[in-house]
């Protein structure tokens, strides 16, 4: 992924005070020009909060006035897409709600389907959200019947629970089902992008609502497309790693009589950085076609001295009565940004239809890198 400065950089910042400028020539543009040099120290939000402010500070007119600046600057010949888009879409949003009426919250909310295709509204939308769900989410609906396949994406992703570097709305965590009406409007979606973002948002209910996501699901596996049963699979992920039993039901995977043995590590030790490779052996010891979701969970050791796991998919695989099979997989322990590694004892275990079977531990060693 770039850094940062690749996507809310310099250039950003210039174009973004370029285009505004073009759009209110009369305006006394003071704190944009400078946001680019403050940029430095700070973080892809704090950059785009940065421009946010900067933008507010340099429009102080009310709220008609500044949108007409806005419509004016995505209308004119300078660049104004990108990711500039995300801090104009929250001062829009800051904006809105500032005016304290309903006819500045709704032109707000349709400034950012109008700018979502430019880059994503997705994390403005949340302000509005947060402030007024019960008026914003009728609009949102509205989006799922859009000719453009952005807007209606934006219905789906600015609405999902634990979107991914946004605020959280607190209705929407409370009563996850408001936006189910949403989600049952775009399954069918045609466009991919689209249905993935249905499928990612139901994911997020997963985590505290599986019973909800389940039954929506089987609803809609009731009568499938043919795109259906992926975007289903999709949203289940997280369900199927925690062994949910409706989920893999759904997905075809059944309580199945089947003997592992493993899994058998090829080191009892690992240096940090290293690879630790398993294999595992599967029968299938019962009477009929076994359906398997093969997992295996990775105990990390943290810095406390506790464990905690995180499932990896392993493989799917149908055996035969009778049948085994023998499955190979090495786990890298290199140096990445996401996870911090911490030396001791560390365990694996194989998970089959949701069912733990077998564990074997190793020790990873300290890095040899690290400050005394």
């Amino acid at each position: 992924m770039p850094f940062a400065d690749e996507l809310i950089g310099v250039a950003t910042a210039r174009a973004l005070a370029a285009a505004i400028q073009a759009a209110a020539p009369e305006a006394p543009l003071a704190a944009l020009p400078g946001a680019a040099d403050a940029l430095g120290p700070l973080s892809l939000r704090e950059r785009s909060d940065l421009l946010r402010d900067a933008l507010l500070a340099d429009l102080p007119g009310d709220y008609d006035s500044f949108a007409a600046t806005i419509r004016t600057a995505a209308a004119g010949a300078l660049p104004f897409g990108g990711w500039l888009i995300w801090p104009v879409t929250g001062a829009i949003a800051v904006k809105a709600i500032d005016a304290g009426t309903d006819a500045a919250f709704d032109d707000g909310l349709r400034m950012l389907a109008e700018l979502t295709p430019r880059l994503t509204s997705e994390f403005a939308i949340r302000l509005l959200l947060a402030h007024n769900l019960a008026r914003a989410l009728p609009i949102v609906l509205g989006w799922t019947g859009s000719p453009d396949p952005d807007v209606r994406r934006l219905a789906s992703e600015g609405t999902r629970p634990f979107l991914p570097w946004a605020i959280r709305v607190p209705a929407i965590l409370a009563e996850p089902s408001l936006t189910l009406p949403v989600l049952h409007a775009l399954y069918r979606d045609e466009n991919e992008v689209v249905r993935r973002s249905v499928a990612n948002h139901l994911n997020d209910l997963s985590r505290h609502q599986p019973e909800l996501v389940t039954a929506t699901t089987a609803a809609w596996l009731e009568a499938p497309d043919e795109n259906t049963a992926r975007l289903v699979r999709h949203a289940l992920r997280t369900l199927v790693k925690k062994g949910n039993p409706q989920a893999l039901a759904q997905l075809g995977f059944h309580p199945a009589e089947v003997h592992v043995a493993g899994p058998v590590l090829d080191a009892d030790t690992l240096v940090f950085g290293g690879t630790i490779g398993f294999t595992v052996d599967i029968h299938n010891t019962g009477a009929e076609p076994a359906r398997l979701a093969v997992d295996y969970v990775m105990h990390h050791q943290k810095a406390n001295g506790s464990l905690t796991g995180k499932t990896f998919k392993l493989t799917t695989v149908t055996l035969a009565p009778g049948e085994a099979v023998q499955l190979t997989r090495s786990h890298s322990f290199r140096t990445i940004t996401t996870r911090r590694y911490h030396p001791g004892v560390h365990a694996l275990v194989v998970q089959v239809n949701g069912v733990a079977s077998g564990r074997a531990e190793f020790v990873l060693l300290p890095d040899p890198d690290a400050p005394a």
